[in-house]
């Protein structure tokens, strides 16, 4: 604590009505270090497996727009088969050209993830960005294991 003495004042010492800054910058100095080594261990490297859900089901539309992609990374649409190149066109057979109806997208657990997000760029150039991800629901909480 700081105080001001007055000489001329006796034994009475005036009080000082100043914050004394240091400790806060003390204070803040060391949350900043804390921060700084904590926000990288923060983010982890997690493997994931995303074909099954436990997140409660959504209610479906009347008639649901399924794109399939299958394990040998051919496209089907309901029970059709796309043929390569053709999956706006065939996109917009089975929506009327409704762009904004939602398209519910499966996939088979061996596709690879890169192979997936080729398709929804397609479906995106296409103009239907809404895109549901379907999985299989699980019952318990281990993530269908």
């Amino acid at each position: 604590m700081a105080a001001k003495l007055d000489h001329g004042s006796g034994d009475d010492l005036a009080e000082n009505s100043e914050i004394n800054v240091t400790p806060f910058i003390d204070v803040m100095l060391v949350l900043l270090i804390i921060f700084m080594v904590a926000a990288p261990l923060a983010t982890v490297d997690v493997g994931v497996d995303l074909p099954a859900s436990t997140a409660k089901p959504q209610p479906r539309p009347d008639k649901p727009v399924y794109l399939t992609v299958k394990s040998d990374l051919s496209l089907a649409i309901g029970n059709e088969t796309v043929p390569p190149g053709a999956l706006g066109d065939a996109l917009a057979r089975a929506t009327n050209g409704d762009h904004e109806q939602r398209v519910f997208l499966r996939a088979d657990k061996t596709v690879p993830y890169g192979e997936l997000t080729n398709v929804m760029n397609d479906m995106r150039k296409a103009g239907y960005l809404k895109i549901a991800l379907v999985a299989l629901e699980s019952v318990g909480g281990d993530g269908g294991r």
